[in-house]
């Protein structure tokens, strides 16, 4: 049975700037509560503001355990200006560009979940290119391009330890959606054909896979 977060935490998750409802942030701690049994850190890709992260790092919590999160806080191609997830209080009005992670930094103050998290600031290739440690999780929830989805999820899911969890956001089938969540639609589609994946739950756009054989 899942074990939801508490309420406060709920209410800390629900409070933060961000687009994932509750029902996919309920599957997403779930998730990440399985996953921290197996004692490794929990990585999401895609910050943002924080709101996931508050899932992440209060799982990680009660496992003894620390949740990492990479963004260079630039915004992705949909949050810049003059696109629908546009969000005017998140730019810089020194440097005119976005800059989430002021935001990110006072979600987690709010929250009591400060200590629990290690923001990884930069750009996700290079940083997983210099990453050695297995993981328990890793949730991929950052840019929507092709280049951008591929290059986290070739840079990650090395990554995920045996029995770990590779979770994505905005999976759409719909060609409709090609701007919102086809990239992360062929990224899922991937990882099952790689024989490394296998599908746990769907949750609207949310797909939670277990790894269970070698490679990517």
């Amino acid at each position: 049975m899942p074990i939801d977060p508490k309420p406060d935490i709920l209410a800390a998750f629900e409070a933060a700037k961000g687009f994932m409802p509750v029902y996919e942030g309920l599957a997403l701690y779930a998730a990440a509560v399985e996953a921290g049994r197996l004692g490794l850190p929990l990585l999401e890709v895609g910050t943002y503001c924080g709101r996931s992260t508050i899932l992440l790092a209060d799982a990680a919590r009660e496992a003894g355990a620390v949740a990492l999160t990479v963004d260079h806080h630039r915004g992705s191609e949909e949050q810049q200006p003059g696109w629908e997830y546009h969000d005017p209080e998140t730019v810089d009005p020194e440097i005119g560009l976005m800059d989430t992670l002021p935001t990110f930094r006072r979600t987690l103050r709010k929250a009591g979940l400060e200590d629990h998290v290690v923001a990884l600031v930069g750009r996700s290739p290079q940083i997983a290119a210099v990453w050695g440690t297995p993981v328990g999780l890793v949730f991929i929830d950052g840019g929507h391009t092709d280049e951008h989805a591929t290059a986290d999820y070739e840079g990650w899911a090395p990554h995920v330890a045996e029995g770990g969890l590779l979770v994505i956001h905005d999976v759409f089938p719909d060609p409709r959606d090609e701007f919102t969540g086809q990239a992360p639609y062929r990224l899922y589609l991937r990882a099952l054909a790689s024989g490394a994946f296998t599908e746990v739950s769907a949750t609207h756009s949310l797909r939670v896979l277990r790894r269970t054989g070698p490679g990517i």
